[in-house]
């Protein structure tokens, strides 16, 4: 095989080739995985409604923008019979340790909340990522609307996670997001 001349031209042209069959490679990678990474997260989302809402047989989705948050939340109401059982909240904060964190909370009719999943998260494995375990259990039976949902070091009653401060107060931010928004909700549907 002949050496191609080192010239300005052929070096372009190598270039553009090869940047050519990456972008298509790369394009058809995410055409063939679009589909099968989307279905992941509706089956993950499915599964967390089912976890922080249980005993529903039909859910009514929407969306609801809270008063203090950047996008919507999006509400998932659960009934049994057509009686409200509660609702399942899909929401986020971006404060974080490394930033955005999604959560699915349930909450019964009255707000309590009835447990929460993490959706997605980048807080540091061992430490923040602690969220989704036990540090989650305290707030199950816990009524946002009677209790300040803080950490007890900004005089909450919330336990933080050693060495995990910022992530926990993230959780308690989402939450109390959710749970405020969940009771304009009510009120909006009581008026």
């Amino acid at each position: 095989m002949a050496k191609l001349e080192s010239t300005f031209l052929n070096m372009f042209l190598t270039l553009f080739i090869v940047t050519a069959l990456s972008s298509l490679a790369a394009s058809v990678v995410y055409n063939m995985t679009k589909g099968p990474i989307a279905e992941v997260a509706r089956q993950k989302q499915q599964k967390a409604i089912e976890q922080v809402l249980p005993g529903f047989t039909d859910l009514k989705r929407f969306s609801v923008m809270p008063a203090n948050g950047q996008d919507s939340l999006v509400f998932f109401e659960g009934t049994n019979d057509g009686e409200v059982v509660g609702v399942a909240v899909n929401t986020y904060t971006n404060l974080g340790y490394s930033g955005l964190i999604k959560l699915m909370v349930g909450f019964k009719p009255d707000g309590t909340i009835v447990n929460y999943e993490v959706l997605d998260h980048k807080e540091t494995p061992g430490l923040g990522s602690k969220i989704a375990e036990g540090f989650k259990t305290q707030f199950n039976g816990t009524n946002p609307s009677q209790t300040t949902l803080k950490v007890k070091k900004d005089g909450g009653e919330i336990d933080a996670i050693t060495a995990a401060t910022i992530s926990s107060r993230a959780v308690c931010d989402a939450l109390q997001r959710a749970s405020a928004a969940y009771e304009e909700v009510k009120k909006q549907q009581n008026d």
